[in-house]
């Protein structure tokens, strides 16, 4: 098992308010403890369990791919130190990919108003956010619209992909590790990702802290193929160490103002 299956089966097995047992969950599914251990920590960092001694509590069931909606319920403060720290690497005139997502949204939201820029994106709601500012041209990408993230993907949208060069692409995630890279919940939006990032001159990944030893169903890319790796400071030391060691370049986005 994949660690985003083996977390889903932890969620999928238990009622709301169940106790989970590391020894029981370990035997159930075939792992050792520390495994477990390792999965109710990612499953707590997305507030899904709280743990105890010698176990967790499962504080609500998620779905295995929210909708968009749902995405921006939490994490705001986080969220939204990231996207500030992306739209300050916007160039102020040329082409950017947004990619779809919470976050992408966010970054568009905060486009400083004097930036003349071409937008590509395959998310709706960016497309319909600035389709009204008047220094900006929004081209949004061809293809079958997924419901849950409002999102086009497939062969035309992977198409349009191929004849565009854009100086600089911002891609969102499910779940980073530096093992399967950025990763998203379906082969489709992992093809549409990897055709934003072949497109581009530069690439950012923005994803929150609380993605990072996360894994989602399917790799989109390799965290080397990023120029740059955007997050919050609840990234832990040793994994932001890490990292930067494996030649990452790596921003911290300060989630508390400076004094």
């Amino acid at each position: 098992m994949y660690p985003a299956e083996r977390q889903a089966a932890i969620l999928a097995g238990v009622r709301d308010g169940d106790g989970l047992i590391v020894g029981e969950l370990s035997s159930r599914l075939g792992v050792t403890p520390e495994t477990i251990r390792r999965d109710l920590a990612a499953l707590e960092r997305r507030g899904l369990v709280r743990r105890h001694h010698g176990g967790a509590v499962l504080t609500e069931r998620a779905p295995f791919e929210p909708n968009l909606a749902r995405r921006r319920e939490g994490e705001h403060v986080e969220r939204a130190a990231v996207a500030r720290v992306v739209a300050e690497h916007l160039p102020e005139d040329g082409v950017v990919i947004l990619d779809s997502g919470s976050m992408t949204l966010e970054v568009a939201s905060l486009i400083p108003a004097g930036h003349r820029l071409l937008v590509v994106t395959n998310s709706l709601p960016i497309a319909a956010l600035l389709a009204g500012r008047p220094h900006l041209t929004v081209l949004s990408l061809p293809g079958a619209v997924r419901t849950v993230t409002q999102a086009t993907v497939g062969p035309w949208t992977v198409e349009r992909l191929s004849e565009i060069n854009a100086d600089l692409v911002v891609i969102g995630a499910n779940g980073v590790g530096q093992g399967p890279g950025a990763t998203t919940t379906t082969p489709e939006e992992a093809e549409v990702k990897r055709a934003m990032l072949r497109a581009g001159d530069r690439s950012i990944l923005a994803v929150t802290a609380a993605k990072f030893e996360t894994t989602s169903f399917h790799r989109a890319a390799r965290l080397d193929e990023f120029d740059l790796i955007v997050t919050d400071d609840g990234l832990s030391p040793l994994l932001a160490t890490r990292l930067t060691e494996a030649g990452n370049e790596l921003v911290l986005a300060a989630t508390t103002p400076t004094a």
